[in-house]
């Protein structure tokens, strides 16, 4: 079963339930060589909608003391798919990355 990392909105409870049908159970991780950032919401339609003025983001810095804290969650294949429409802007792409537990995981990144 794939590995999902969220470091965003997938770790909430009401998001989990609209995307996946269930609340997911999933353990404390960390990405590390990477840091947390914010990219504004230009869309004014998605900022009315969503009450948010920033998409959560990370992105890659290679250095060894960044480190985005999440949490991980083994899902299935359909719910990767869901997890995919989710995230599905033209904004973020998933990608696979080792987390500091030694696990490989997806994660999804702002382009």
């Amino acid at each position: 079963m794939p590995l999902l990392f969220s470091y965003g909105t997938l770790q909430q409870a009401d998001v989990q339930l609209s995307t996946f049908g269930r609340q997911l159970t999933g353990d404390s991780d960390a990405l590390s060589r990477f840091e947390q950032s914010s990219v504004k919401i230009g869309d004014p339609r998605v900022v009315a909608a969503t009450g948010m003025t920033h998409y959560a983001n990370v992105r890659f810095t290679g250095r060894e003391e960044s480190r985005v804290p999440g949490m991980v969650f083994e899902i299935t294949d359909a719910e990767l798919a869901s997890a995919d429409e989710y995230e599905a802007t033209a904004f973020y792409e998933r990608i696979a990355a080792r987390l500091d537990s030694g696990r490989e995981a997806w994660v999804y990144l702002f382009r």
